[in-house]
This record gives structure tokens, C-alpha cells and sequence, in this order.
């Protein structure tokens, strides 16, 4: 019996530990949408976009991308989400209605002068999906233009830490956070000096956060909060006392 006890109580302490690192994010339920796509096979036309990851290519994107509509990115809090989508009821539809997983990088915008069913794909409230040409063509032949489909969120399989690209100046911190495991968003942050306490960054747009702090001169650690599971993890000295504008830091630590 005492035994018993023993495991009931090491089960609880264990489910209370992952309770408070936050829930690990599960796939959603597969729901209907529509998807055309933009650019071309090279999909250079995706560089940059509404989330701030730049050149997607080097900062771990490559082509597996859309742009959502604003239903769907809201206000930015989304960018970084990983989706599964397949084409479905389209005789565009490739065989055996294959998916591509893509990572949420840019926002596709209402196009007010064109009827929502008719080129204003991405008018609210439609939830819809921009895809890069190259994911598009995984799903569809791209002669299609637009097709119906199933989407589910995915949890974000990333190899290594979160990434920080710093801009801004010496009295102005302005921090985009990528390569983000788990539900692959943000809910928000804060940023600690090795002279300062926990100071709250605000949300700029996209995948960018700032502190109006003079930070020159002080290694720096990061905490951050998942928008969907609100899990949250702390990188500690992520970068160095000569940290600078411009440089991508790593952290060792990820959401899972």
C-alpha cells in the first residue's frame, strides 16, 4: 500500500510539473479552407513578408511557407505556426490528397475592390491560405489557382534553440524571434541585462518585439511566452556583453 502511495504521489508531482511548464502543443482538428499561391517556383517573392524573417532561406523557412489571411494571422500573433493543408473536392487535387506542411511568414491582405469569392480571397472573414508556389504544387496542380482544403495546426519541429535577430540602437531593442518550436507562436516577452531586472518587451508586429532600454554593454537573457499553450522558457546569456545590431544569437533552450 505504501508503495502505492508512493507512485500516486510521484504521478501527481510529475503532472503538476508539465501543468506548469505549460501544456506541449497538440495537432487541432482538421477544418475547411481555401488556397491559391503567389510568386513563382523559385519562391523569391516570399522573402521578407509581414512576420520579419527575412531571407527565408537562410533563417530556416526555405519554401514551405504561406501567407494567411488576416483572419487567420491575427495581428501577427500567428506568424511562426506550423499547418499541415490538402487539397480536397478539386480535380486539381494531386492523388491520394497529399498534405505539405508550411510555416505561417507573412500575411495575405484584404483586397477590398474584388468580391470575396471572386480574387478577394483574403477579405475577412475568409480563412485562407497563400501558399508559396512550391508547397502549393504539393498539394495541386498550380493551373488550378484555387482550390478547397482541409488545414490543421501542427506543433513546429525545429532543430536547435530559439534564434534572436537584433535591430534597433543603443536606446532601442528591437528583437525578432525565430526557429520557435511547439506552437511555433509568441504571446510575449521580456528581456533581462546582466545589470537589470526582467524588463517587458511590447509587441511590435509580426515576430518582433522591443525594449526602449539602454542595454549596451550587458549579456543578455530572454523570456518568452507561447500565445497558444503559454508555456514559457527562459534563455539565459543568449548574447554576449558585446552584443550588436544586425547578429542572430541562439539560444540552447526551445518549446516543445
Amino acid at each position: 500500500m505504501a508503495e502505492f502511495y508512493t507512485n500516486c504521489t510521484l504521478l501527481l508531482l510529475l503532472f503538476l510539473a508539465s501543468t506548469a511548464a505549460g501544456a506541449v502543443f497538440q495537432p487541432s482538428p482538421w477544418s475547411l479552407a481555401h488556397a491559391t499561391f503567389y510568386g513563382d517556383q523559385t519562391a523569391s517573392e516570399t522573402m521578407g513578408g509581414a512576420c520579419g524573417y527575412g531571407n527565408l532561406f537562410v533563417n530556416g523557412y526555405g519554401t514551405d511557407t504561406a501567407a494567411l489571411s488576416s483572419t487567420l494571422f491575427n495581428n501577427g500573433y500567428a506568424c511562426g505556426e506550423c499547418y499541415q493543408i490538402r487539397c480536397v473536392s478539386s480535380q486539381y487535387c494531386f492523388r491520394g490528397s497529399p498534405f505539405a506542411t508550411v510555416t505561417a511568414t507573412n500575411l495575405c491582405p484584404p483586397n477590398w475592390a474584388k468580391d470575396s469569392n471572386n480574387g478577394g480571397w483574403c477579405n475577412p472573414p475568409r480563412t485562407h491560405f497563400d501558399m508559396s508556389k512550391p508547397a502549393f504544387m504539393k498539394i495541386a496542380n498550380w493551373k488550378a489557382g484555387i482550390v478547397p482544403v482541409m488545414y490543421r495546426r501542427v506543433p513546429c519541429v525545429k532543430q536547435g534553440g530559439l534564434r534572436f535577430q537584433f535591430q534597433g540602437n543603443g536606446y532601442w531593442l528591437l528583437v525578432y524571434v525565430m526557429n520557435v518550436g511547439g506552437a511555433g507562436d509568441i504571446s510575449g516577452m521580456s528581456v533581462k541585462g546582466s545589470k537589470t531586472g526582467w524588463i517587458a518587451m511590447s509587441h511590435n508586429w509580426g515576430a518582433s518585439y522591443q525594449a526602449f532600454s539602454s542595454l549596451g554593454g550587458q549579456s543578455l537573457s530572454f523570456r518568452v511566452t507561447s500565445y497558444t499553450t503559454k508555456q514559457t522558457v527562459v534563455a539565459y546569456d543568449v548574447a554576449p556583453s558585446n552584443w550588436n545590431v544586425g547578429l542572430t544569437y541562439q539560444a540552447t533552450v526551445n518549446f516543445s
